[in-house]
């Protein structure tokens, strides 16, 4: 198995997981509001959509980090020589790395604190189960920019970065902005 089915799988692992995730909460905010409508509020509603809203950030921000789709600045990047241009690369991704592997590590040693702590609504379900989004989201990311560490060096060492904003727009048949016609007064 190569490097491209490897994130290709991780890919729809992430898309699957992240789908899940809102078609579950979707469905808890439909069932809290249909209960609360009919005066039955759910005790532990808002509690389980707060969780569930934190595992879809962690989860959809791994998605969003392999489809390269963060925040960024392409045009000051591109703005820069070829070397000055890998040299910001090398440093933005060590410090995602850093970022991300630290959190991963504070995550475990929270749930390590949490012991058998419950949540409030619903004592049974164990607060590690609940908070372990941080931990786990912090490693796919690192596994995210891992598989797209070839393709930001390749892009830092070309022609630069692209927007994957404008990617995805170009993807879905967008179409491209007109050329100002020469000769033509406006």
């Amino acid at each position: 198995m190569n490097l491209a089915s490897l994130r290709a799988a991780f890919e729809w692992l992430l898309e699957t997981i992240v789908i899940v995730l809102v078609c579950a909460l979707t469905a808890l905010v439909i069932c809290g509001f249909a209960f609360r409508y009919v005066g039955y509020s759910l005790s532990w509603y808002d509690e389980t959509a707060s969780v569930g809203l934190v595992w879809l950030t962690y989860y959809g921000s791994a998605l969003a980090a392999l489809k390269g789709a963060h925040i960024g600045v392409p045009g000051f990047v591109n703005a820069m020589p070829p070397r000055l241009r890998v040299a910001v690369a090398v440093i933005a991704e060590a410090c995602v790395f850093i970022f991300f592997i630290a959190l991963a590590w504070t995550g475990v040693q929270v749930l390590v604190v949490l012991g058998g702590d419950g949540m409030i609504s619903l004592p049974w379900v164990p607060l590690r189960l609940t908070d372990s989004a941080i931990p786990i989201g912090a490693v796919l990311f690192v596994i995210a920019e891992a598989f797209r560490l070839p393709d930001i060096m390749r892009d830092a060492r070309g022609a630069g970065f692209v927007d994957a904003e404008f990617l995805e727009a170009m993807s879905h048949g967008a179409p491209a902005p007109a050329a100002p016609k020469k000769g033509k007064k406006s």
